[in-house]
């Protein structure tokens, strides 16, 4: 896996970034109709029949053998579990208190990639984990609205934040058996069955719900998941877990000034403040130190070279 600075990759990651960032706003705006269960079928729904759609134009094929555990660890655990969490948990907490909360997960992915996947623990890494994860703890406070969670809802934020780590970290090896259109297209199809049980409530829901409604489910299935979830397990192939998951702390900054753009709500001196530390944490994660250069040494003089051994 080369280290060096990958254009198509960077791209890929930034489009994932930025979509994520935007489902928290479009979460927020759909949980006022619709359940987190209904939320998570009509979301992974809409993300499994487009992508299995351009699987079938593509003929890739079915996965390797290989890479079936991991897709179902993920189509289980991050498609299913962690979108059910996060859509119910948004509903109990503020959205400060949530993403200090999600965003525990970058550290746990560091954690478990340095451990399961032999990445090793930089320096740099940690130290930009700890800057940012600082950033994102005062993006929370000054978005706090009463000072008070839900204990529920903090459960539930903890819940996707260890269900996240864990799928990332079972991410990386499986992307050496499938591509990452096989990964996300499988694994939504997995969350989608498994949430078939809601189908009633989600129809019915949508039914006396505003258009509007309708039109996150579309826009959650088609962008934050089935666009950034493809450009993410791109950039994954040339990053470790660690790298690629310390830059998802920019998304409270973003989601800061969406809210900002699209809902009225004027950040605070201190909610800028921490989005701009949560930035200067991302760039220290992803910063190399100089490479020791040797010097060179001076050139042996062929009389030195051919004259025989001193003798103590």
């Amino acid at each position: 896996m080369s280290d060096k600075f990958n254009p198509r990759a960077a791209i890929a990651i930034g489009i994932t970034v930025l979509c994520w960032a935007s489902a928290f706003v479009s979460i927020r705006d759909a949980g006022r109709h619709l359940d987190p269960g209904p939320l998570t079928l009509g979301r992974a729904g809409t993300a499994a029949v487009v992508l299995l759609a351009v699987w079938a134009i593509r003929r890739e094929g079915l996965p390797k053998r290989a890479a079936w555990p991991g897709i179902i660890t993920a189509g289980i655990l991050w498609f299913g579990v962690y979108m059910v969490a996060l859509n119910w948990g948004e509903q109990l907490v503020d959205a400060g208190t949530a993403a200090l909360i999600v965003n525990i997960g970058p550290i746990l992915i560091a954690l478990l990639g340095g451990w399961l996947l032999k990445e090793g623990f930089p320096p740099r890494l940690f130290l930009g984990i700890t800057v940012s994860f600082a950033g994102v703890a005062v993006v929370s406070l000054s978005m706090s609205r009463d000072g008070a969670s839900s204990v529920i809802g903090v459960l539930l934020c903890l819940v996707s934040a260890i269900t996240y780590a864990i799928s990332v970290v079972v991410q990386k090896p499986t992307l050496k058996h499938c591509s990452s259109l096989q990964f996300t297209a499988f694994g939504n199809a997995i969350a989608a069955v498994l949430c078939l049980p809601f189908a009633p409530l989600l129809f019915s829901q949508l039914e006396s719900a505003p258009v509007s409604a309708t039109l996150h489910v579309l826009y959650l299935g088609l962008f934050p998941t089935a666009l950034a979830f493809l450009t993410w397990g791109y950039a994954l192939r040339f990053t470790t877990t660690g790298k690629l998951g310390a830059t998802t702390y920019v998304v409270p900054a973003i989601v800061v000034a969406l809210s900002w753009l699209l809902l009225g709500e004027v950040p605070t001196w201190l909610t800028l403040a921490g989005g701009a530390l949560a930035l200067v944490g991302v760039a220290i994660s992803r910063s190399r130190g100089r490479k020791r250069v040797d010097a060179p040494k001076p050139p042996v003089e062929a009389t030195d070279a051919a004259a025989p051994a001193a003798k103590p």
